[in-house]
């Protein structure tokens, strides 16, 4: 069954749209009209058909389809490679609140959301104004606007909270605000950093052992794909060789 309010997947096996829906609405592409009603009666498996009689496969969308195909970029994102390594090393559940700073386009916040819900909530602080909407656009294609807040601040003011039990950190230049970042964990949350060079690296690491961080560590993760032809298995041409440093940590 699918319930007014659900994000759907459609595909015709080349072309793939997210929708979210609404009874009554109409979706319209280049293949033709469909109405909401008609996904909502087909069902997760079943086929919807435009005015025009081009026919889309009506699926359920996992958070990778709608990371990497569904939301909207208006920054570079955290890919999901990334945020589900992230997610188990702060060993986010239910009932955890989060702290989160460079929401950017919200792919990360998606996955944290889904980790910490029903009752845990992620507490997002975005310094550009501009990146917030399509940020809460994005996560709520995931259906999960209710697991998180966003507020416009920069980490250089001291945050208000002090409860946060886990929270990750992508901003340019994070040994900046560690002190608030401190003062905003509990102690022995553990936190985490994305930065893509080695010396942005070398100054967090040195901010963090100042500020009295323990169990630091440093991870690069490497993904490669290779193509699916049974007779001739071999990698893909091209390879995302490198998307960031990653640093975890605890307070201490």
């Amino acid at each position: 069954m699918i319930k007014e309010g659900e994000t759907v997947q459609l595909t015709d096996g080349k072309n793939s749209f997210f929708i979210r829906l609404k009874k009554g609405e109409v979706f319209g592409t280049h293949r033709g009209n469909i109405n909401h009603d008609d996904i909502i009666s087909a069902g997760y498996g079943g086929e919807v058909q435009t005015h025009k009689g081009h026919r889309f496969l009506v699926l359920r969308p996992t958070l990778h389809d709608i990371i990497m195909y569904g939301i909207k970029r208006k920054t570079q994102i955290i890919y999901p490679k990334d945020s589900g390594y992230i997610t188990v090393k702060l060993g986010l559940t239910d009932r955890m609140k989060v702290l989160e700073s460079g929401v950017g386009s919200g792919g990360l916040t998606i996955v944290m959301a889904n980790a910490v819900k029903p009752e845990g909530k992620i507490y997002c602080y975005e310094k550009e104004e501009k990146y917030i909407k399509n940020a809460y656009n994005n996560i709520a294609l995931a259906g999960l606007e209710k697991y998180v807040e966003i507020k416009h601040q920069s980490l250089e003011e001291p945050l208000p909270e002090d409860f946060f039990d886990a929270g990750f950190i992508d901003v340019r230049e994070p040994w900046l605000y560690i002190k608030n970042i401190k003062n905003a964990l509990k102690k022995g949350a553990p936190v985490g950093f994305l930065l893509p060079t080695t010396n942005q690296v070398s100054q967090t690491l040195s901010a963090l052992k100042e500020h009295g961080f323990i169990n630091l560590e440093v991870v690069e993760l490497l993904e490669r794909h290779y193509k699916p032809v049974p007779d001739r298995l071999r990698p893909e041409d091209r390879m995302v060789a490198h998307t960031g440093y990653l640093i975890f940590g605890r307070n201490g």
